[in-house]
């Protein structure tokens, strides 16, 4: 479940809708955090992500009107945060697609990887792929949906989360930290 799904009462966008300050800020009180980590893990940079946070709840408030009640406010919220993210991400000139990167024949290091771990090898990756990884696995997009996130095919999106996956091992198997235990006989 992502960290949107906020239950939000009716009456309260309503009230935000009416431009009533308070209503606005309850939303930004529980929407912030997830906002800013959607943003951060897309982004790579918490300079970055800070801004987008405030690009996004800009837009909230300028666009408030369009939402229609018809999805759940949350899902309409972060279609908004992902589109920020994804407009700065284009506009570092990232938007190209990662090269080969070799594959590794030994058991997957990303099974054994921490959470921490793999936080910190996104942060490696070129801004559009960490854009796609985070979108198709902590997210839930599907393939569709990024691609028509980034304006591409759906083979774009499969393209990079191979790219981007193999990359991470690539990355993870020259860590030092990363030494499996043997496997006993």
């Amino acid at each position: 479940m992502s960290a949107f799904a906020i239950d939000i009462p009716d009456v309260l966008i309503a009230r935000a809708r009416r431009r009533d300050l308070g209503a606005f800020e309850e939303l930004y009180r529980q929407f912030n955090r997830p906002v800013y980590t959607l943003a951060l893990r897309i982004l790579g940079q918490e300079s970055e992500a800070f801004d987008a946070l405030q690009d996004t709840f800009l837009k909230v408030y300028e666009q408030l009107d369009s939402y229609r009640f018809d999805a759940p406010f949350w899902a309409w919220l972060r279609k908004i945060a992902v589109n920020v993210a994804l407009m700065r991400v284009r506009g570092r000139r990232e938007f190209a697609e990662l090269e080969s990167s070799p594959q590794i024949d030994a058991a997957d290091p990303l099974q054994h990887a921490t959470h921490a771990e793999l936080i910190e090898l996104l942060q490696q990756l070129p801004g559009t792929s960490r854009a796609v990884l985070w979108l198709y696995h902590v997210e839930g997009y599907t393939h569709e949906e990024v691609a028509q996130c980034f304006d591409r095919t759906v083979s774009f999106s499969k393209s990079q989360v191979a790219r981007a996956g193999a990359r991470l091992r690539v990355l993870l198997a020259e860590d030092e930290k990363w030494n499996p235990a043997p496997i006993p006989c």
